[in-house]
């Protein structure tokens, strides 16, 4: 009989056409994945991809071993997270995908107390700025703003996500401060550039009357982070405009302070995602549960709240 290792890399090695994706939602190594199908394919002596140096494909043989699979993987993890749960603690790897950053402010201050109170769970953390596939990379919940709700992932809000303009106290040595955003164009800006189209990032600030203006900084400055931007900031090389959770901690030390107190931009919320299965693990409900309590006995929405401070 096949051992749940071998059919489990076969099958998302299929998913992801490649065994590294494949090691990356199983946390192994590709190495370790082709292992496992070449073993599969010697004990039933078939062939079950065709191998290049690009992608898998699967042989016509592949194709129908996955068919006749079917849905039998997925029943059988179900089964096991099920007799795992009868335990009634939770138990086992937690494998989670959050931002270095926030991770760093708000998450694992709050990781000894999680621990004490699940000694049996293992954090597996990936700390990644990139929005992950829940299910195709096999995490069992990820934290972040703008996630697509796939079928079978929901959701729970932690907090908005505002962004706001900051300076070093020093900066507006012998400048005139801005009073509205249309200001900031008088401004050195320390800029950011998305990952991922490769623009500049551009906000549409507003305030509590819902006034709305563009805020257009010079491009003194680019950057792809929040962190260095917000020690360009500290460093007194111009204003930045970040999400309050990324500059809270510099405001509340003195190294920075927020310019134009009455505007910010709405940037989306901080979420909880996670899978919608009915049979969730106690591990995945533990996590959810103690960090909803967590930000909220810290009042970490309404400090995230530009609007309202």
């Amino acid at each position: 009989m096949e051992t749940l290792a071998n059919l489990e890399a076969f099958v998302r090695s299929a998913e992801a056409s490649s065994f590294s994706g494949a090691a990356r939602r199983l946390s192994i190594t590709p190495a370790a994945v082709s292992r496992n199908v070449a073993m599969l394919e010697r004990n039933l002596g078939i062939r079950l991809f065709h191998r290049s140096t690009r992608k898998l494909t699967l042989t016509e043989a592949g194709e129908s071993f996955l068919a006749s699979i079917g849905d039998s993987l997925n029943h059988l993890q179900g089964a096991i997270d099920g007799a795992s749960q009868t335990k009634g603690e939770p138990v086992g790897v937690l494998k989670l995908s959050m931002s270095l950053t926030f991770a760093m402010g708000y998450v694992l201050p709050a990781l000894p107390d999680f621990l004490a109170r699940y000694p049996g769970v293992r954090p597996d953390w990936h700390f990644d700025s990139r929005k992950v596939d829940l299910i195709a990379e096999g995490f069992d919940a990820a934290i972040g703003g703008g996630f697509e709700l796939n079928p079978g992932i929901v959701s729970t809000t932690l907090a908005p996500v505002h962004v706001i303009a900051v300076a070093s106290p020093g900066y507006f040595a012998g400048r005139r401060r801005p009073t509205s955003p249309a200001d900031l164009a008088d401004h050195a800006g320390i800029l950011m550039r998305s990952s991922n189209s490769g623009r500049i990032r551009q906000w549409i600030m507003r305030d509590a009357q819902g006034r709305e203006e563009r805020a257009l900084l010079n491009e003194t400055i680019v950057m792809s982070d929040a962190a260095p931007m917000a020690q360009a900031a500290i460093a007194g090389l111009g204003i930045a405009l970040l999400a309050v959770p990324d500059v809270l901690q510099h405001m509340e030390s003195g190294a920075l302070e927020r310019i134009l107190p009455k505007w910010y931009a709405d940037a989306g919320s901080i979420s909880l995602y996670y899978s919608a299965r009915v049979l969730q693990p106690l591990k995945t409900r533990a996590f959810i549960d103690f960090y909803t309590e967590y930000f909220r006995s810290e009042r970490l929405s309404a400090r995230f709240a530009g609007s309202l401070r």
